[in-house]
């Protein structure tokens, strides 16, 4: 590909390393593009749709004329896959925060599990995680969490299309949900452990698909750093 090509627009498949921001994932993109093609310092770059550092998975990132699609890619329905384990929780609804309270698990059958899951499919009142970036009265609900502040959440309407549980081993399960924008798969971790009378938080996550396109077809900044330079 040449500088042009860039610039005109290209939509890259990034499979997001763990820990890492989205943020930090396209400046390594925009860093790699602009000294390998020498780009514009104003060269346009962006993602559709935030991964959490502790994901991992498809991060789509647009240049170009195509950072004019990102919102369009934003609303399609996304698929991840990832572990709930019960018994505990914490405060972020997955491993960002230490564990806040335990619980039983000890009536947690296959059945209970399966059946569950029922009442997760369709469209979902969910209330976003405290530690999420969503503004409330100008401040981002992250800010609010670490500075011991309390507020109250409204719960949005959100669609699960598929929820499927491939592996129980408790305390962990594992999981497959596709999903519609603005669904938080901590909120589900956290939300199906006190369906199943216990606690729940996600331990990992990994995003598979955003709408047609597929994880199959991504590579890591690393693998997408050599391919530029062994194609120049």
């Amino acid at each position: 590909m040449s500088a042009e090509d860039f610039q005109n627009g290209q939509i890259l498949l990034i499979d997001k390393p763990l820990k890492w921001s989205s943020f930090q994932a396209v400046n390594k993109l925009k860093y790699l593009l602009k000294n390998h093609y020498g780009l514009p310092k104003k060269f346009k770059i962006g993602h559709a749709g935030t991964l959490d550092p502790l994901a991992t998975g498809l991060l789509i990132i647009c240049t170009g004329k195509f950072t004019k699609t990102i919102t369009e890619i934003q609303v399609q329905e996304k698929e991840y896959t990832g572990t709930i384990t019960i018994g505990a929780t914490t405060p972020s609804y997955d491993l960002e925060t230490e564990i806040n309270a335990t619980f039983p698990t000890t009536h947690i059958t296959k059945e209970l599990i399966l059946e569950t899951t029922k009442q997760f499919l369709g469209e979902i009142d969910q209330k976003p995680p405290v530690f999420s970036a969503i503004k409330k009265d100008g401040k981002r609900l992250y800010e609010h969490a670490r500075a011991g502040e309390e507020i109250e959440i409204k719960a949005r309407k959100t669609t699960i299309y598929e929820f499927e549980i491939t592996r129980i081993d408790l305390p962990e399960i594992d999981f497959r949900i596709k999903c519609s924008k603005g669904t938080y798969i901590r909120s589900i971790a956290y939300d199906f452990g006190l369906a199943l009378q216990s606690g729940g938080h996600l331990t990992a996550l990994r995003r598979t698909k955003i709408g047609n396109y597929s994880i199959k077809n991504a590579v890591t900044p690393e693998v997408f750093e050599k391919k530029m330079i062994h194609e120049n």
